[in-house]
């Protein structure tokens, strides 16, 4: 275990310490550039006397990377987790000693895409059931009767990376595809074959199978629970593979039992590893322990895929996996000011559209003009993006994010505009509909939406915020600071504007906290109110 070689240029190699195994294919990857230290099964003492030289530290889901251990690698550049999660390193401690974090995000997608395959067979078929009862000496060809997936309609949730291979390989089966995801672009469902269902309501009325493949956040926790199971066709069976808690267990559990449900199969829990559930009796059910990334290659991509990002980190490269790069050191202070508005006006453009952009394009206007665009582009995918995924987003990664839901960027420039000094515009197509909001810096104000929808607005940017377009006739301000004090709302703010023509009117308030959705509802029904976006960028 030597602590630095020599490469054939003659420089002294960097030290990556390998505390976790991975694939024979990955740390030949990184020996070919730097000095491996194999720490497979050190204890934390010998560990953090090994980082005490190393420049890389690669590890899995076992080593918790803490602020401690960080803090006993001073020469540390890089930390690289070999598949997606970084639940076990700590972020802030990594960036604020200046480490880079990379992982591999995509490693897993193909071995995840075919375990959702296997479940759907396996359900379908009562593969698991049948196997044990042949074990068992009983031959019953008569019992196990099952359903073919050719014909049938499938319903997916979430048509991400993973979710859009299912797609492609039920299609295969002769499946007919629908789609639930307001953040994926209709572009990319149009080049998937696939048809997209606005509410998951009408999605779940419409197939005969469900899979899901989203992230937990707080919108999706619980997300198919009783009364989801409740607007569902008669016999639906449902596949999970994304992540525990997404589906309510007790309630699919009794769905099953009614026969509401016909079968289900999930490979992640709320809680794991499980040892006791109410699936457990249900023959119909098929579970297997988190398997979705264990496969051979899945494991080798994850292996190979975070040595070449740390090699490349090592190198100094641009790495695109990386989950804690932040452009604002980097760039002019002016520039610098305005990546908050950039980032800011990604999450309302977000609200705003109800859905991610097909195309997203980011303009630099007056001043900024003359500055690089890229920074400002790359703050508003973050943005964008941020708002759609529980994944870490950084201004590195989240081009990779936004261009696998099919978003396209367009960077412009623009010199020549009145009223402001320098404005970031950001205008989002989806489907027929052009968005356009634009933001700057004013004074004590900070940062502010000057424009939104074509109406000339003032409003500062903060965490919850309410956008509203109502008609331009007394009385309209009033029901709104009554409705919204009634719900025990506080208006920290409030600004009106009108469009160029005067034909119509937009308030913009800011709140001391995000509203419910029927809160929302109960406003948008209020006389005068067209419509209203509530923002929540916390």
């Amino acid at each position: 275990m030597s602590a630095a070689g020599v490469g054939d240029n003659g420089q002294v190699k960097k030290t990556v310490v390998v505390a976790e195994q991975i694939s024979p294919a990955g740390m030949a990857l990184l020996a070919e550039e730097v000095e491996v230290v194999d720490a497979v099964g050190a204890d934390r003492p010998a560990l953090e006397r090994l980082l005490a030289g190393a420049h890389g530290l690669v590890v899995r889901s076992a080593t918790d990377v803490d602020a401690a251990l960080v803090a006993a690698a001073p020469l540390l550049e890089v930390i690289g987790r070999a598949g997606i999660g970084v639940d076990n390193i700590d972020l802030e401690a990594a960036t604020t000693a200046g480490v880079l974090v990379v992982n591999a995000p995509t490693a897993n997608a193909i071995s995840a895409a075919e375990h959702t395959m296997a479940l759907l067979l396996a359900q379908a078929r009562s593969v698991p059931e049948a196997d044990a009862s042949l074990r068992r000496g009983a031959w019953e060809r008569s019992r196990f009767r099952g359903v073919e997936l050719h014909g049938k309609v499938l319903g997916v949730v979430g048509l991400g990376r993973i979710g859009g291979m299912v797609a492609e390989r039920a299609a295969a089966f002769g499946m007919e595809v629908l789609a639930h995801d307001p953040y994926v672009a209709p572009e990319r469902a149009r080049r998937l074959g696939v048809e997209l269902v606005d509410d998951l309501a009408t999605l779940l009325g419409q197939c005969d199978f469900l899979t899901i493949h989203l992230p937990l956040t707080r919108d999706t926790e619980g997300l198919i629970d009783a009364a989801a199971l409740a607007s569902a066709r008669d016999g639906i069976r449902i596949v999970n593979t994304s992540r525990g808690g997404i589906v309510d267990e007790d309630a699919l559990a009794a769905a099953v039992r009614s026969g509401k449900v016909a079968g289900a199969a999930l490979d992640v829990f709320a809680s794991e590893p499980l040892t006791a559930s109410p699936l457990f009796d249900l023959p119909q059910v098929v579970l297997t322990p988190h398997l979705g990334a264990s496969t051979v290659e899945a494991q080798d991509k994850a292996g190979t895929d975070v040595a070449r990002a740390v090699a490349d980190a090592l190198r100094g490269e641009l790495v695109t996996t990386a989950v804690n790069l932040d452009l604002g050191r980097d760039v002019p202070d002016e520039l610098a000011a305005f990546l908050p508005v950039a980032e800011r006006l990604g999450g309302v453009l977000v609200a705003l559209a109800q859905g991610l952009p097909g195309t997203l394009a980011v303009r630099a206007e007056g001043r900024l003009a003359d500055l690089p665009v890229r920074p400002l582009a790359l703050a508003a995918i973050k943005g964008v993006v941020a708002r759609v995924t529980d994944q870490p987003v950084s201004f590195v990664n989240a081009p990779a994010l936004a261009e696998a839901r099919g978003m396209r960027v367009v960077e412009e420039s623009a010199a020549g505009i009145e009223d402001y000094a320098a404005v970031v515009r950001l205008t989002g197509t989806v489907g027929d509909r052009t968005l356009s909001l634009a933001g700057s810096v004013i004074g004590r104000k900070g940062a502010v939406v000057v424009e939104a929808l074509d109406h000339q607005i003032e409003l500062p940017i903060s965490d919850f915020m309410l956008i509203v377009l109502n008609e331009d006739v007394p009385g309209v301000i009033g029901r709104v600071g009554t409705y919204l004090g009634e719900q025990g709302i506080n208006i920290a703010n409030m600004v009106v504007g009108r469009s160029p023509t005067g034909d119509s009117a937009m308030m913009g308030l800011n709140l001391d906290r995000s509203m419910t959705e029927p809160e929302v509802e109960g406003f948008r029904a209020l006389g005068g109110v067209e419509r209203a976006w509530p923002v929540d960028l916390s």
